[in-house]
């Protein structure tokens, strides 16, 4: 139960469909009937209430896990959830997400298209899926798969999310498929690096009519600021480790965002699409909350008063 079960649960009870003592009983049975917002499954306390507090139920962070371990922790959170709602695994590797097919075949989304057989060839013309780790000694951090496990919500707003190269596409997928399993409608726009400033600049008027923007790069990290001065928009600017050595495995690029002259931009972690994602979720449903609630000047009313007109 989240968040939004709740606010349907009482407009029934408001509206006479439910009384308040079946209300009371689903709810000590669902979000607050542990005792405790957490179930203990030895290895893992699963937090049981995190949609409610924050309309974004706990995420399965599977680098670290098993794949049995990671199938048990998403099988808790779809029972306390329902199968209604998505639940988001991340970093998952070749053999996690072969077990969450198994276990949910066919209900998988992976890295923002339909996931297949980790063995099988990918599909041609899609991209490619964050699921290769680098070479021994790399600086980079490991590429694994971002997967989905249940139906994604309706779409509310538009998040895009802007790549400077080819090589960031993993960062770029976690947080393309984070975004759209929080809520958010997602555009994703690939290699327009600062290398050929045409690119960025022949898709501006996409980039101003999104609610938010989640910018992508390595090497200097330079195409946040550039988005920046160009749009209005928020600009979530995350920092990838594609570089060569003196990137510093996405260093340069991170002190690079965090010293940008360019207003409206916050910065996350390196190669953190995740809390990129997530963080754009929250702001696109903000938005969209705000702009579909009348206020006074909407209404032409005064706090609490009657309609007032304005003679011309």
């Amino acid at each position: 139960m989240d968040t939004a079960d709740v606010r349907l649960l009482l407009e029934a009870v408001a509206s006479g469909t439910v009384e308040p003592h079946d209300a009371l009983t689903r709810i000590t049975a669902g979000p607050l009937g542990d005792g405790n917002g957490w179930t203990d499954l030895g290895y893992a306390r699963v937090d049981t209430h995190r949609g409610l507090r924050t309309g974004d139920a706990e995420v399965v962070y599977a680098a670290g896990k098993t794949p049995a371990q990671t199938v048990g922790i998403v099988a808790e959170l779809r029972r306390s959830s329902g199968a209604g709602h998505p639940t988001l695994v991340t970093r998952a590797d070749a053999a996690t997400v072969a077990a969450l097919l198994a276990r949910w075949p066919g209900e998988l989304t992976m890295s923002g298209i339909p996931a297949r057989d980790p063995g099988s060839a990918p599909a041609p013309g899609s991209m490619p899926a964050p699921g290769s780790a680098p070479d021994p000694g790399s600086t980079s951090a490991t590429r694994l798969a971002t997967v989905a496990i249940g139906p994604l919500p309706p779409e509310r707003g538009q998040v895009v999310v802007v790549s400077a190269g080819t090589s960031d596409a993993p960062v770029a997928a976690e947080a393309a498929l984070t975004a759209r399993a929080s809520g958010a409608g997602v555009k994703t726009i690939m290699d327009v690096g600062v290398a050929g400033l045409h690119r960025i600049l022949a898709v501006r008027d996409v980039l101003a009519a999104a609610d938010c923007l989640i910018v992508i790069a390595g090497m200097e990290g330079a195409l946040p600021s550039v988005v920046g001065g160009l749009v209005g928009t928020p600009v979530i600017a995350v920092p990838t480790s594609i570089g060569y050595g003196a990137s510093f495995g996405g260093l340069a690029a991170l002190l690079g965002m965090l010293n940008s002259c360019a207003p409206g931009v916050v910065v996350c972690n390196i190669d953190n699409g995740f809390g990129a994602g997530i963080f754009a979720a929250r702001i696109t449903r903000r938005t969209r909350r705000a702009t579909a609630r009348p206020t006074v000047a909407d209404s032409g009313q005064e706090p609490g008063g009657e309609r007032t007109t304005v003679d011309g």
